[in-house]
């Protein structure tokens, strides 16, 4: 058996931690970026004359398209060079950050946010494999992916901040600029800073399996995203089995392959897919979780966009410091027990949750979804290390694409299936508690949401008003108990499931041929494992 390099052979030095310290301002901006856009529609649909439609997709077309490169552009990254990958992306990004802020028609917008989800699906997969590269050492590879992802948190917690300051002084276009100056310093520090990597024995890439993958994911997103803004039409449905037709031919391609696009042995290694697994249901479970949060203290207790932004900043930073803390602690304790332990906090949150109502204020919002957020850290910091750590050297990019192909997808789907399910309890709530004075043609937008109730009562006599909007906040209110609810029970079958089959994963602080050992870079032995 080949010998492993000591471990003072693996540390990593200054020029990795400051080229990190890019990498992380990336994540920030990128995040920041594509928050403020929610701010900004408004501004620039007057401006723009966008309809309906093109604003559902100047927001919806950046997650399609960034979705359904993923795979494809970290399967290239590990082809021609992980780093020449991230700084074309990084350049694309930022022309077409430039072409967004200064369009002069929807389509135009619309274009712009197609290719800047394109640039964006070579930057996550690209980072993540350079982070492979760049920290060789379990220990500082782990404490450099939290602090890569708490970059990507931190843009989430401040962008409605920075978008809404910015939105007060300056034109819309102004939000898209924001990126702008950080990939111009990517690019010159980039080559600097940042090694190149690549799979010199790799063969051409299959454009075929490319298309089969966009032909896979792109319908399938769409019918879920869909699903979660229109319910269970026929035409979300075929959309959802179109895709998951196509990617059923994929994985036969893939099969058949000598250098497949996706190589499906990366399966094969426990660690990996369950990683993935905890993964995709933790976003499945969170995404849904934050959207009602953030609706809850808009529509139930009033608060400008602003103020609901700053009163989830506790909620922001409890997670950004369980980031930080979990690596940390995984030296020491099994990242599987870290996981546990971390996913009870988050139960009790939601359960915290569960209770508030009309009548508590949102204090208790604010802790609860606080104490969820800290124990949901443990599970998002750790696997994506275990991910990519678990993938052979030549196919971190793939590893990395794969991770964050399972966070979008859960994220859009956890938020079509409990979205719906908190959208039914709200009908059937609203639909029994109507006050009867409210005009027929004001039932049925009352009916549809909190937001179509708000509309409805805008026209409406002020008691009577008052009267809609209690009965329409405690409609709402019901069902995120309830989605709260069956998040909390989910959660406590994700931990189960974690520590059940990631207990074998030691510590990252013990012996690294003990490390190497449990985390096995070898094609062959993948094989072996799969046959």
């Amino acid at each position: 058996m080949t010998s492993m390099p000591a471990e003072t052979d693996m540390q990593a030095g200054t020029r990795e931690w400051v080229g990190l310290g890019v990498l992380v301002l990336t994540s920030l901006l990128i995040s920041i970026d594509i928050l403020v856009l929610a701010l900004a529609l408004p501004y620039l649909s007057a401006d723009l004359g966008a309809g309906s439609v093109e604003q559902l997709w100047i927001m919806d077309i950046y997650g399609f398209m960034l979705t359904g490169f993923l795979i494809t552009m970290g399967t290239l990254g590990d082809r021609i060079g992980r780093r020449k990958v991230l700084l074309i992306g990084a350049a694309v990004f930022g022309i077409a950050s430039m072409a967004a802020a200064f369009s002069t028609s929807p389509g135009m917008l619309i274009a712009a946010r197609a290719i800047l989800g394109i640039a964006g699906a070579t930057l996550v997969p690209s980072t993540l494999a350079l982070i492979s590269n760049m920290f060789q050492d379990p220990k500082q590879r782990g404490l450099a992916i939290s602090l890569w992802m708490a970059g990507a948190m931190g843009g989430a917690a401040i962008g409605p901040v920075i978008g809404g300051v910015m939105l007060e002084n300056f034109r819309w276009g102004s939000t898209f600029l924001i990126g702008v100056p950080v990939m111009a310093l990517l690019l010159i520090l980039g080559p600097i800073l940042l090694p190149e990597y690549r799979n010199t024995d790799a063969g051409r890439l299959d454009l075929t399996s490319v298309i089969l993958s966009l032909a896979a994911i792109l319908p399938t997103v769409y019918g879920i995203k869909e699903l979660a803004k229109n319910g269970w039409q026929p035409v979300n449905m075929i959309a959802i089995v179109v895709g998951c037709s196509f990617g059923l031919i994929f994985i036969q391609r893939q099969r058949s392959l000598k250098d497949p696009l996706l190589d499906l042995r990366l399966f094969a290694n426990r660690t990996l897919r369950t990683a993935l697994g905890g993964q995709f249901f933790g976003t499945f479970l969170m995404g849904v979780i934050m959207l009602l949060v953030t609706q809850y203290l808009q529509l139930v207790d009033g608060l400008t966009p602003l103020q609901a932004a700053l009163w989830m900043l506790p909620a922001v930073a409890a997670q950004m410091a369980s980031f930080l803390f979990s690596p940390l602690i995984a030296r020491r304790i099994r990242p599987a027990y870290l996981i546990g332990i971390g996913l009870a906090f988050s139960v009790t949150g939601l359960l915290m949750l569960n209770r508030v109502d009309v009548t508590t204020g949102f204090t208790a919002l604010v802790i609860g979804y606080a104490l969820t957020n800290f124990g949901a850290g443990p599970l998002m910091t750790l696997t994506p290390d275990m991910i990519v750590g678990s993938a052979p050297l030549e196919k971190a990019g793939s590893a990395g694409a794969l991770s964050q192909t399972s966070a979008e997808v859960g994220f859009a789907l956890g938020i079509a299936v409990l979205g719906s399910i908190g959208t039914a309890v709200y009908r059937n709530q609203i639909t029994s508690s109507m006050p009867a004075l409210v005009p027929h043609e004001a039932i049925g937008t009352a009916s549809d949401s909190l937001v179509g109730a708000a509309e409805a009562a805008r026209n409406l006599p002020d008691s009577l008003a008052a009267a809609l909007l209690a009965s329409a906040r405690n409609a709402f209110n019901n069902g995120f108990a309830t989605v709260s609810l069956i998040s909390a029970v989910l959660l406590i079958g994700v931990a189960v499931s974690a520590v059940a089959m990631l207990r074998h994963v030691r510590p990252s602080g013990e012996n690294q041929q003990e490390w190497h050992e449990q985390n096995p870079a070898v094609i062959p032995e993948m094989e072996h494992e799969l046959s």
